[in-house]
């Protein structure tokens, strides 16, 4: 299979629906694309009605292009990233992985324009994190939940009203900045460095002001991710966490118990903000992000340094600071309900604390004048009073 066929093919799977935001070949499926957070099948010309593992073998060698480290990395650790170009059309990550001793590719489209906080719709504390000097910014959420666009937002924010060095370290490079009021260092994992350890101890020596790490993977980009915190950096990274107060114990749970107080005094002193997303299905089509924030404030560093109590939750924290910018998902959830961008069904579905939502949406309904149960014809059993009553 030569390149052009390749690109054709991938040319013909990202124009055949509208918001396709990945490409899916899997062994036993046809060329599939997901759009608007759904797989649909794609048609070509000859069909394709169930690939075979020779095919899906030969299409990742070709998105490999014989490059020998991303080989010996999918056979030793049975799956790879890299990234790959599709000329004047996108630029992709791929994700190339063994399953069933077969091969399988995730290609995820990256977006060439760089996104704004005021084109994505941001909450207000995205604005707030732009200006922040110093500490650390997590963005967190599940794979495909927009944590590198939010960031790119936030770094676009930065690029165009601050003059300082930003280098940043991903896997691969997403959105390519280009340069405005600041100066951007991009390195590749793969290309540019070895790992994101050895690349955030070499960023320390390149004078940046602002470091994005790609993602904390493991226990030594995290202490050194600290450091660079304590010394004055601004540190942006990603984790894998379902909400912000989850994001603390994760880290806690790379490090021994004998060193969990002392780490804990670190986190205390460098988290400026954690935020935690979700891609929702939206009315009409498409998808719509629901956000919870957790800002640095007292309550939040003596909740870090001593752990989570009654009434010292991240949550209850989360939901009596929303004029801190923070909030909860639960509150944001019911926001997008009360704006019609999401049905009921569905803020229910990606509830946190469905009792809260639930009595959200009453609220919401109340105010607007419709009905908030399902019961109706109630009225009193004048033959059970007669008959049991005490008279």
């Amino acid at each position: 299979m030569r390149k052009q066929e390749i690109d054709y093919i991938l040319t013909r799977m990202l124009d055949s629906y509208k918001n396709v935001s990945d490409l899916n070949i899997t062994v036993g499926k046809p060329f599939q694309v997901e759009s608007s957070g759904e797989l649909a099948p794609v048609d070509l010309d000859p069909p394709f009605k169930s690939l075979t593992p020779f095919q899906t073998e030969i299409f990742s060698m070709n998105l490999i292009n014989n490059d020998r480290r991303l080989t010996n990395i999918l056979l030793t650790e049975g799956s790879c990233d890299s990234s790959y170009a599709l000329a004047g059309k996108a630029r992709f990550r791929v994700n190339i992985f063994s399953q069933l001793g077969r091969y399988s590719i995730v290609l995820r489209k990256l977006e060439t324009k760089i996104p704004t906080i005021k084109d994505l719709n941001l909450p207000p504390a995205f604005q707030k994190m732009s200006l922040e000097k110093n500490g650390i910014i997590f963005v967190t959420g599940a794979t495909g939940s927009g944590k590198s666009t939010s960031l790119a937002g936030v770094l676009d924010e930065i690029n165009a009203t601050k003059s300082v060095h930003v280098v940043t370290l991903e896997d691969p490079v997403e959105y390519q900045h280009p340069h405005k009021k600041s100066t951007f260092n991009q390195r590749e994992l793969g290309k540019d460095y070895d790992a994101f350890a050895s690349g955030l101890r070499a960023a320390l020596r390149q004078a940046p002001k602002v470091i994005l790490v790609g993602e904390m993977r493991d226990r030594e980009t995290v202490e050194i991710g600290l450091s660079a915190a304590e010394t004055g950096h601004l540190v942006l990274s990603t984790l894998h966490t379902v909400d912000a107060g989850q994001a603390i114990n994760r880290i806690l749970g790379m490090f021994s118990i004998e060193e969990e107080k002392q780490i804990r005094l670190r986190l205390a002193d460098t988290i400026r903000w954690i935020v935690c997303q979700r891609l929702l299905p939206k009315v009409g089509g498409g998808r719509v992000a629901a956000f919870e924030i957790l800002g640095s404030n007292l309550r939040v560093k003596d909740s870090i340094l001593n752990g989570e109590s009654e009434g010292k939750t991240y949550y209850e924290i989360m939901q009596a600071s929303k004029a801190f910018g923070m909030t909860t998902f639960d509150d944001y959830i019911i926001g997008l309900y009360e704006n019609g961008l999401i049905t009921q069904e569905t803020a229910m579905s990606y509830a946190s604390r469905k009792g809260i939502v639930g009595r959200g949406i009453d609220s919401v309904k109340s105010a607007r004048g419709e009905t908030t149960t399902d019961i109706q014809k109630l009225e009193i059993d004048t033959v059970y009073s007669k008959k049991y009553g005490n008279g």
